[in-house]
């Protein structure tokens, strides 16, 4: 019994040690799904294997699977992954709809047969319990499209098939529309990746399987009929065939009331959830009244609701504390149906029929807030409270819901609008200037009853009077009218910054500068032309007959990278606000060109050597694993040789690092003209070259550049007055006969050329002293070091 205990000691020792020393990797898929998101809120690192199901590479989707557990992953890398691959992925786990991975390192390890589909229903679906899983689902196909996807700049499938339960959204990577046929109304058997989709908040709105080809569609029956060969039904009368079979359940939620429209809408708010609810009951609600709701789930342009809500009220209260935003953190679309609250400057408002509008403007940009009129009633009827006046310019905070135009958060910014719960939702944080249009029409009236008053000057001067208010009003429309303007050119200026930071192609970022350019200018013709490049925007016919402005596109070194041109009236006077705008767009095309030249630079830097400008080592790999996969595609070969430069070090001891450069800026030249067009010369570092020969027959072709390489260094190198005798060893090796992935290939040929440096040492030994010296100079007066064995 004492060793007993004994044992149970030192191993509970043992692990509490292990614990200590901190967390590990998950290694098994099954561990990593078992996690939930407050479990991942810091990162967990994690090491698996598994096989993937679906990767789309141009949006980095990808969707593994490992026995009966799969899981999202977002990859980080340029490898070129089939459904099928087994992979080895090395990450961290991060929170979303489930734990995700991150991934920092995919590695292929070989290709093996796709797990066995798992058959899901629709309430499987749409409750997640399939998420991310390879399914099969039995369904008839509603409508069969091919749509452009901007992220691939190709066509891809999309589907949208009914199941018993609900429709089903199917993206299918495949340009090819020839199983379209007869496929309308077909019963069929899709097989894919089982996923959600979502809205800002992470929140399911539908179902989407993710199919990589046309094999994951089975069509299970033909259409009885062809679409095309129907009746053709009267437009009055398409409603004779609608038919719904509801089966969705009665759900029962729990908030606290933000926002209430008798007879019409709710919104309830539990923490930071949010719920749109469809309700006709008219029973009175207080805003902060903690309320249960029952009902049926449902979608509203993509936005989760509850419809035919039935309202019981608790009749306590617990206030909801607006969370304070700003207009970048809105349009994220987090805040869906959340109360909020964000400060901006009103610009305008105005009343209408069903509403009143307020339009504000917050870090630039503008979004609307908006107070619905309560509906009629037979007591109420034509006693709207009036419309509260802001001063326009006022800064005013804004509390309510927060309504977005979109559901799909992951295209672009989606726009929003604050719905009020009443005027108090309005709260004047800073009073407009005292100069604004209104004042200035108050004044205008006092001015006009004294004149009308006193009335000494007699027609004249009220005549007089009358036409310089005509000329105020006019001078204030003009004013407001330039505001609105000047609103506009922000706009666009704004988003040409935006741009300029963005993918979008430099040649239509410096048409939309001419565009701005020409509306500043009143629609003046404007045109700019690149040096040695293209002349984008409008350049009329017959410039010579205008009036034009020219105005250089400077850089930071001083050289023109182009000129800004403005046509305008022949015979019209020169103003500063030509100098300003095209001043404005000068700098604006300076910063765009300069910023793209500076991405192209880095990319540069990136993939080639900085002293011989030729490719360096991260380029190598990155060919290499491309020709490795283009060789495996079609069962072809090619050679990589390994270069090695002999005794180099000499060169820096003898004769200095900047002669070093040089010889090594020469070496490269050398070599390069050895190699075609569509081989590639690297510097792995130091002395150390290798080259990527492609499109070889034989290793006899690889051998044979080999040999012209090391050909290349017979003819002495002359470098600031110095001649130097080099040498180098070389090393080949074939794919796939010497290795069949990068690092063993590299290994191969580095083996090689070190047994052909071997070779050439003791070769070197025997005739030692007939090869004393290898780098000797051709100027003896300079240095006797120039004269010592290389």
């Amino acid at each position: 019994m004492k060793r007993v205990f004994a044992a149970i000691s030192i191993a509970f020792g043992l692990g509490s040690v292990a614990w200590a020393a901190g967390p590990t990797s998950l290694t098994t898929l099954r561990n990593l799904h078992s996690l939930s998101n407050d479990q991942v809120r810091v990162p967990v690192p994690v090491a698996f294997e598994a096989t993937v199901t679906y990767y789309r590479s141009y949006e980095k989707t990808l969707f593994v699977q490992d026995g009966d557990a799969a899981i999202y992953v977002q990859p980080t890398t340029a490898l070129k992954m089939l459904p099928g691959d087994r992979v080895l992925i090395r990450g961290t786990m991060q929170p979303s709809f489930r734990p995700i991975v991150v991934s920092s390192d995919i590695t292929l390890l070989h290709h093996g047969p796709l797990p066995a589909p798992l058959p899901a229903t629709y309430d499987q679906l749409i409750r997640a319990e399939r998420d991310c899983l390879l399914v099969s689902v039995r369904a008839r196909v509603r409508s069969a499209d091919m749509v452009y996807n901007a992220n691939s700049g190709g066509r891809t499938v999309s589907l949208q098939v009914l199941a018993d339960g609900g429709t089903i959204d199917v993206a299918l990577d495949s340009a090819d529309d020839q199983p379209f046929k007869g496929l309308l109304d077909a019963e069929v058997e899709i097989t894919g990746a089982a996923s959600g989709r979502f809205d800002g908040k992470m929140e399911q709105t539908g179902i989407l399987l993710h199919v990589s080809s046309w094999d994951g569609v089975k069509v299970l029956r033909r259409a009885t009929d062809d679409p095309a060969q129907l009746p053709i039904t009267p437009m009055d009368a398409v409603l004779t065939g609608y038919h719904v079979q509801v089966g969705s359940q009665r759900m029962h939620v729990h908030g606290t009331v933000t926002y209430f429209e008798p007879g019409s809408t709710m919104v309830l708010q539990n923490g930071t959830k949010s719920l749109w609810v469809q309700t006709y009951s008219t029973d009175p609600v207080q805003i902060g009244e903690v309320a249960d709701v029952t009902g049926f789930p449902g979608l509203h342009d993509g936005f989760l609701t509850l419809t035919n809500g039935a309202i019981t009220d608790s009749h306590t209260q617990q206030q909801v504390t607006p969370q304070p935003a700003t207009w970048h953190e809105l349009v994220l679309s987090g805040h869906a149906f959340d109360l909020v609250s964000i400060e901006g400057k009103v610009v305008t408002e105005v009343r209408e029929a069903d509403q009143d509008q307020y339009v504000l403007t917050s870090d630039g940009q503008m979004f609307s807030a908006i107070y619905r009129h309560p509906l009629p009633s037979s007591s109420a009827a034509g006693n709207l409270a009036p419309m509260r006046q802001v001063p326009l310019g006022s800064r005013v905070r804004i509390t309510g819901i927060c309504m977005l135009d979109d559901s799909n958060p992951f295209e672009t910014k989606v726009p929003f609008t604050i719905l009020m719960r009443s005027f108090d939702d309005i709260a004047v944080v800073e009073g407009a200037p005292w100069l604004n249009t209104t004042n200035l029409l108050i004044v205008v009236g006092l001015l006009l009853l004294v004149v009308l008053t006193v009335g000494a000057k007699g027609w004249s001067l009220d005549h007089k009077v009358r036409r310089q208010t005509a000329a105020l009003a006019e001078r204030t429309e003009a004013e407001a009218a330039m505001e609105r303007r000047m609103a506009q050119l922000e706009q666009r200026r704004s988003r040409i910054l935006e741009d300029i930071n963005g993918p979008r192609p430099l040649a239509e970022i410096l048409e939309q500068i001419v565009a701005l350019i020409a509306f500043r200018l009143e629609g003046a013709a404007c045109w700019c032309e690149i040096t040695d490049g293209a002349v984008l925007g409008e350049k009329p016919d017959a410039p010579e007959t205008m009036r034009v402005r020219v105005q250089p596109i400077p850089s930071r070194t001083g050289t023109a990278l182009g000129t800004i041109f403005a046509g305008l009236a022949a015979g019209s006077e020169p103003s500063e606000v030509e100098d300003d705008t095209l001043s404005i767009g000068a700098r604006l095309a300076t910063l765009a060109m300069e910023t793209r030249k500076l991405y192209s630079d880095l990319v540069h830097r990136s993939e080639f050597d900085l002293l011989t400008d030729i490719h360096n080592r991260f380029s190598l790999d990155k060919r290499l694993e491309e020709q490795i996969e283009v060789c495996r595609q079609t069962a072809g070969i090619f050679g990589l040789i390994y270069i090695d430069l002999d005794e180099f070090k000499q060169v820096n001891d003898l004769y200095g690092h900047q002669v070093g450069d040089l010889y090594l800026q020469e070496v490269a030249r050398r070599m390069k003209r050895q190699l075609r067009s569509h081989d590639l010369l690297a510097r792995l570092g130091g002395d150390e070259f290798a080259a990527l020969v492609a499109m070889v027959p034989t290793r006899a072709g690889v051998e044979e550049i080999a040999l012209r390489m090391e050909r290349a260094f017979d003819a002495p190198f002359v470098v600031e007055g110095y001649t130097l005798h080099g040498s180098a060893s070389v090393g080949v090796a074939v794919f796939p006969q010497d290795g069949g992935c990068r690092d063993s290939l590299l290994g191969a040929a580095d083996a090689a050329m070190y047994v052909a440096k071997h070779t050439r040492r003791q070769t070197a030994a025997l005739g030692a002293e007939a090869s004393e010296a290898d780098l000797v100079s051709d100027k003896p007066a300079r240095s006797r070091s120039r004269n010592q064995p290389r």
